[in-house]
């Protein structure tokens, strides 16, 4: 059992919890992720480290609420327990030797992106942060980036907060502005992470993303995770998250990721419905 030792609402749909589990944040590296159950007879879902304590032994996760286990763990409160929490898993995202990125970050992506923007500060790399939400409201991390970060753009799509637009548009104007990347890491929805690969590879910048389909074991071994990069078939779980943007079939993962959107809609309306009036 693993104790909620914070829980924080950073949005109305996406929350914040910090998760006594020494053994994962003594190893765990921006980049990787964990698999947790709720409860004993729950489903097992990935969550990619957005930060980790390795002092206080914690590990920060942040999610989206968007299916039935989701909204049960929303649920749960400070000083309660979560059944299991296994990790560090996946590689590690390679910050060595770059010099200058860019970290383009769409909605919830960014807690992803986030612990990737920090460690390559810490090491010395000038960093561009590019985030991306659909209003003021759904912003996250604000401050988080701004530490983290030489330049940082906020966009929203309808403009109520930073610059309107989409990050597409501030990185075209980084780039056209002469900054030259070592790389470009872009973490969020499938489609934006389409449209940046298709934006930098005009300009032949190398791009980095994370890919984060559906999972099952996060070992390799159901298969469920698997993904199109350069023609041959790769597994998130173990052979990313993380690959070569300009090699990766984003159809075929949009097509993939859509297969259960209206079970998790299902199945968090019945968890809604079993905490009415609790």
């Amino acid at each position: 059992m693993y104790k909620i030792v914070r829980k924080k609402e950073l949005n109305p749909t996406v929350t914040l919890m910090d998760i006594e589990a020494p053994l994962i944040a003594k190893k765990a590296e921006p980049g990787q992720f964990i698999i947790l159950r709720v409860n004993e007879d729950g489903e097992r879902i990935p969550l990619t480290v957005a930060d980790y304590d390795r002092e206080k032994g914690t590990i920060t996760i942040i999610f989206q609420i968007v299916g039935g286990t989701t909204e049960l763990l929303n649920h749960k409160k400070e000083g309660e327990y979560i059944q299991d929490f296994v990790g560090p898993l996946g590689k590690a995202t390679e910050t060595e030797g770059l010099k200058k990125v860019a970290v383009v970050g769409g909605g919830v992506g960014c807690a992803i992106a986030y612990p990737v923007a920090k460690k390559l500060h810490d090491c010395g790399c000038e960093v561009h942060s590019i985030v991306g939400f659909r209003n003021k409201d759904l912003v996250i991390l604000e401050d988080e980036f701004k530490a983290a970060s030489n330049v940082m753009k906020i966009m929203t799509d309808d403009g109520s907060y930073g610059t309107k637009g989409l990050v597409t548009d501030a990185l075209k104007e980084l780039i056209e502005a002469g900054n030259q990347y070592d790389e470009v890491i872009a973490i969020g929805p499938v489609i934006m992470m389409k449209f940046v690969c298709k934006l930098t590879k005009e300009y032949n910048v190398k791009t980095i993303v994370s890919m984060n389909p559906i999972m099952i074991d996060g070992t390799g071994m159901c298969g469920g995770c698997r993904l199109t990069v350069g023609g041959e078939t790769k597994f998130a779980c173990v052979d990313g998250p993380d690959f070569d943007g300009h090699l990766v079939d984003f159809d075929e993962s949009l097509e993939r990721g859509s297969m259960y959107r209206e079970f998790e809609a299902k199945k968090r309306e019945e968890v809604c419905n079993l905490f009415k009036g609790v």
